[in-house]
This record gives structure tokens, C-alpha cells and sequence, in this order.
């Protein structure tokens, strides 16, 4: 027996916009002062939560993801001294690059999107 699902309402052009600028804000913060991948995120989520439930969705995914990626990260840098760290600090960044924009994508479309590997920090 396969178990219905109502599949939600597709948010607003401005909420999708929010959405997807809650993922890629965190691409300009790996340009710049090397904590701002978590706090444009973070910020952006803050002050826009209560407009629409899509954004807020999408703002916990990119900080959930973020710092899921900052602890991975910060593991990797340790494991450096056992040269493995070198490899998964490659790996760690490209996730931080790659996975923002397809979510922005998905988001710009609508889509409840999840990505992969993370802790749910935030509920």
C-alpha cells in the first residue's frame, strides 16, 4: 500500500527569490571573510523567516548545511597531519560550492529542496 501525499502549494515568485538568495548568499560569504558562508545564510533566514514558510524552510536547509560544512571542515583541517585531511578538504569545498547553487536552483523553481550529508541542526 503506497501512502498519499498532498504535495504543497508552489510558493510565491518572491518567496522562491528568497529562497534561493538564502543558498547563495553563502557563495559570496566564501569570497569574503571566511565566516560569512554561515552568517549570510543565517542572516538572510533571521530576517525573512516569517514571510513565508518556503523561506523559512529553505533558510534552515542553508544553514544546517553550512554548518554541517564548517564542522566538516574543521575535522578536515585536523586530519591534515594524516594527509587524508588535504583530500577531504578538496571534497568539503567543492560541496560548499556545487550543492548552494543546485539548491538555488530547485528553490528558484519551487522545489522543497534537502541536501545531502547534512545534520539538522535547526528543526
Amino acid at each position: 500500500m503506497t501512502e498519499a501525499t498532498t504535495s504543497p502549494a508552489i510558493p510565491s515568485r518572491d518567496a522562491r527569490k528568497w529562497g534561493m538568495i538564502c543558498h547563495l548568499v553563502s557563495l559570496v560569504g566564501l569570497l569574503g571573510n571566511g565566516i560569512g558562508f554561515l552568517i549570510g545564510p543565517l542572516a538572510v533566514w533571521l530576517i525573512k523567516k516569517e514571510d513565508d514558510p518556503f523561506i523559512d524552510e529553505q533558510g534552515k536547509e542553508a544553514v544546517n548545511f553550512q554548518l554541517t560544512m564548517l564542522i566538516a571542515a574543521l575535522a578536515s583541517a585536523l586530519l591534515i597531519l594524516v594527509v587524508i585531511g588535504i583530500v577531504l578538504l578538496v571534497v568539503v569545498g567543492l560541496l560548499m560550492t556545487i550543492l548552494p547553487i543546485i539548491a538555488a536552483i530547485q528553490a528558484n523553481e519551487g522545489t522543497h529542496y534537502r541536501y545531502p550529508l547534512t545534520i539538522r541542526f535547526i528543526k
